[in-house]
Protein backbone atom coordinates (compact mmCIF):
# COMPACT_ATOMS: atom_id res chain seq x y z
CA UNK A 1 0.00 0.00 0.00
CA UNK A 2 1.16 3.50 -0.97
CA UNK A 3 2.40 5.71 2.48
CA UNK A 4 0.20 8.52 0.67
CA UNK A 5 -3.03 6.83 1.41
CA UNK A 6 -2.41 6.33 5.40
CA UNK A 7 -3.42 8.90 8.00
CA UNK A 8 -0.89 9.87 10.06
CA UNK A 9 -1.94 12.28 12.97
CA UNK A 10 0.82 14.77 11.94
CA UNK A 11 -0.54 17.78 14.37
CA UNK A 12 0.25 15.39 17.34
CA UNK A 13 3.08 13.27 16.05
CA UNK A 14 6.24 15.41 16.96
CA UNK A 15 4.81 17.26 19.91
CA UNK A 16 3.00 14.46 22.02
CA UNK A 17 4.40 11.11 20.68
CA UNK A 18 8.25 13.00 19.65
CA UNK A 19 10.63 10.33 17.50
CA UNK A 20 14.02 9.67 16.82
CA UNK A 21 15.79 11.54 13.97
CA UNK A 22 18.71 9.60 13.32
CA UNK A 23 21.32 10.02 10.57
CA UNK A 24 24.40 7.47 9.20
CA UNK A 25 25.15 3.96 8.92
CA UNK A 26 24.87 0.91 11.29
CA UNK A 27 28.21 0.90 12.33
CA UNK A 28 28.73 5.21 12.93
CA UNK A 29 25.30 6.87 13.41
CA UNK A 30 23.80 9.61 16.38
CA UNK A 31 20.58 10.67 16.57
CA UNK A 32 18.12 12.18 19.06
CA UNK A 33 14.62 12.61 20.24
CA UNK A 34 13.09 15.69 18.52
CA UNK A 35 9.46 17.21 19.18
CA UNK A 36 9.64 20.04 16.13
CA UNK A 37 8.51 18.71 12.75
CA UNK A 38 5.88 18.31 9.78
CA UNK A 39 4.98 16.04 7.37
CA UNK A 40 3.66 17.48 3.73
CA UNK A 41 4.65 18.40 0.26
CA UNK A 42 6.88 20.64 -1.28
CA UNK A 43 7.73 21.87 -4.78
CA UNK A 44 4.96 20.01 -6.21
CA UNK A 45 4.28 16.35 -7.98
CA UNK A 46 4.49 13.39 -5.80
CA UNK A 47 7.19 15.01 -3.33
CA UNK A 48 5.99 13.90 0.09
CA UNK A 49 8.67 15.32 2.83
CA UNK A 50 9.45 15.24 6.52
CA UNK A 51 10.66 18.18 7.96
CA UNK A 52 12.79 18.21 11.29
CA UNK A 53 14.68 20.81 12.87
CA UNK A 54 18.46 19.97 15.08
CA UNK A 55 20.20 22.63 16.70
CA UNK A 56 23.72 22.67 15.38
CA UNK A 57 25.25 21.95 19.03
CA UNK A 58 23.90 18.08 18.75
CA UNK A 59 25.89 15.36 17.55
CA UNK A 60 23.47 14.53 16.07
CA UNK A 61 23.17 17.46 13.27
CA UNK A 62 27.03 16.75 12.32
CA UNK A 63 25.51 13.65 10.50
CA UNK A 64 22.55 15.28 9.12
CA UNK A 65 25.27 17.77 7.50
CA UNK A 66 27.13 15.04 6.02
CA UNK A 67 25.04 12.45 4.79
CA UNK A 68 22.25 12.54 2.56
CA UNK A 69 19.53 10.22 4.25
CA UNK A 70 17.88 10.49 7.69
CA UNK A 71 15.42 8.49 9.51
CA UNK A 72 12.83 9.49 11.44
CA UNK A 73 11.32 6.75 13.50
CA UNK A 74 8.15 6.80 16.39
CA UNK A 75 7.64 4.76 18.75
CA UNK A 76 4.95 3.70 21.57
CA UNK A 77 4.30 5.29 24.84
CA UNK A 78 6.77 2.07 26.53
CA UNK A 79 9.50 3.61 25.09
CA UNK A 80 9.14 7.05 26.35
CA UNK A 81 11.89 6.57 28.60
CA UNK A 82 13.99 5.81 25.47
CA UNK A 83 13.57 8.90 24.18
CA UNK A 84 14.26 11.20 27.46
CA UNK A 85 17.53 9.34 27.36
CA UNK A 86 18.13 10.16 23.58
CA UNK A 87 16.76 13.50 24.37
CA UNK A 88 19.52 14.41 27.03
CA UNK A 89 22.34 12.59 26.47
CA UNK A 90 25.06 13.52 24.02
CA UNK A 91 26.44 10.81 21.42
CA UNK A 92 30.17 12.71 21.63
CA UNK A 93 30.27 11.66 25.72
CA UNK A 94 28.78 7.66 25.73
CA UNK A 95 26.74 5.23 23.90
CA UNK A 96 23.47 6.69 24.41
CA UNK A 97 21.78 3.61 22.46
CA UNK A 98 23.43 1.16 24.62
CA UNK A 99 21.80 3.13 27.84
CA UNK A 100 18.14 2.40 26.14
CA UNK A 101 15.76 -0.58 25.56
CA UNK A 102 16.25 0.22 21.25
CA UNK A 103 17.69 -2.21 18.95
CA UNK A 104 19.37 -0.07 15.52
CA UNK A 105 18.94 -1.80 12.59
CA UNK A 106 21.07 -1.71 9.41
CA UNK A 107 18.81 -0.07 6.77
CA UNK A 108 20.20 0.50 3.01
CA UNK A 109 19.71 4.49 3.40
CA UNK A 110 20.62 4.42 7.40
CA UNK A 111 19.81 3.20 10.40
CA UNK A 112 16.18 2.65 11.70
CA UNK A 113 14.72 0.67 15.26
CA UNK A 114 13.25 -2.68 15.85
CA UNK A 115 10.95 -1.37 18.42
CA UNK A 116 9.81 1.63 15.63
CA UNK A 117 6.53 1.67 15.14
CA UNK A 118 6.60 4.31 12.35
CA UNK A 119 9.37 4.99 10.41
CA UNK A 120 10.62 7.54 7.42
CA UNK A 121 13.69 7.29 5.35
CA UNK A 122 13.88 10.79 4.10
CA UNK A 123 16.05 11.65 1.15
CA UNK A 124 17.87 15.12 2.58
CA UNK A 125 16.73 17.52 0.18
CA UNK A 126 17.44 20.87 1.49
CA UNK A 127 18.88 22.44 4.52
CA UNK A 128 19.29 26.17 6.28
CA UNK A 129 19.40 27.36 9.74
CA UNK A 130 16.59 29.33 10.86
CA UNK A 131 17.11 33.27 10.52
CA UNK A 132 16.12 35.23 13.54
CA UNK A 133 15.53 38.24 12.23
CA UNK A 134 12.58 36.45 11.06
CA UNK A 135 11.77 35.63 14.63
CA UNK A 136 8.48 36.78 16.22
CA UNK A 137 9.05 38.14 19.43
CA UNK A 138 8.00 34.97 21.60
CA UNK A 139 10.21 32.93 19.24
CA UNK A 140 13.41 35.43 19.91
CA UNK A 141 12.59 34.90 23.67
CA UNK A 142 12.53 30.78 23.37
CA UNK A 143 16.11 31.28 21.82
CA UNK A 144 16.99 33.60 24.54
CA UNK A 145 15.97 31.34 27.36
CA UNK A 146 17.55 28.63 25.80
CA UNK A 147 20.77 30.36 25.29
CA UNK A 148 21.24 28.03 22.05
CA UNK A 149 22.13 28.92 18.49
CA UNK A 150 19.07 28.38 16.16
CA UNK A 151 18.08 25.39 14.85
CA UNK A 152 18.43 24.05 11.36
CA UNK A 153 15.88 23.19 9.48
CA UNK A 154 16.07 19.75 6.96
CA UNK A 155 13.90 18.74 4.38
CA UNK A 156 13.54 14.78 3.61
CA UNK A 157 11.95 13.21 0.52
CA UNK A 158 10.41 10.60 1.74
CA UNK A 159 11.87 7.29 0.20
CA UNK A 160 10.33 4.82 2.07
CA UNK A 161 7.84 4.45 5.29
CA UNK A 162 8.12 1.20 7.55
CA UNK A 163 5.03 0.93 9.05
CA UNK A 164 4.56 -1.55 12.48
CA UNK A 165 1.30 0.34 13.53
Amino acid sequence: MDFRTKSYDVFNMFNKQWAVAASGNIKDFNGCTIAWGSLGNVWGGDRSTVTVYINPLRYTFEYFMTNDYFTLSFFDETHKKDLAILGSKSGRDTDKFAMTSLTPERHEHGVTFREATLTFVCNKIYWQPFNPEHFIPDVSDLYARMKQPPHYEFIGEIAEVIDRR
